[in-house]
């Protein structure tokens, strides 16, 4: 996943990478049993862009989601479309 980001997330890395957001963030990120987008260490943020296929996937994310909240993190998910149509609202999120 690492070699071939989605669109999306070669755009949203493009954006957050090189602490632009005066955070460092990580890309393809263990965390327990998960493979995260992005993740903040310092800020304990995950940040996950979801395609269309996650809207089949919803209980999935969100089981997901409380699992990660219960490691004391903080998961932000952004539609792909959003990060692709609108980067700076997206990254008005963060």
């Amino acid at each position: 996943m690492r070699a071939v980001p989605t669109p999306s997330e070669r755009a949203l890395w493009q954006a957050l990478s090189g602490r632009r957001l005066g955070v460092q963030f990580r890309r393809q990120v263990v965390i327990g049993r998960y493979i995260v987008d992005f993740f903040a260490s310092a800020a304990q943020l995950v940040i996950e862009v979801d395609g269309g296929w996650h809207a089949r996937r919803a209980r999935a994310d969100a089981r997901r989601d409380r699992q990660l909240a219960q490691l004391g993190l903080t998961v932000l998910r952004l539609p792909a479309a959003l990060v692709l149509g609108n980067l700076p609202d997206s990254l008005w999120q963060v």
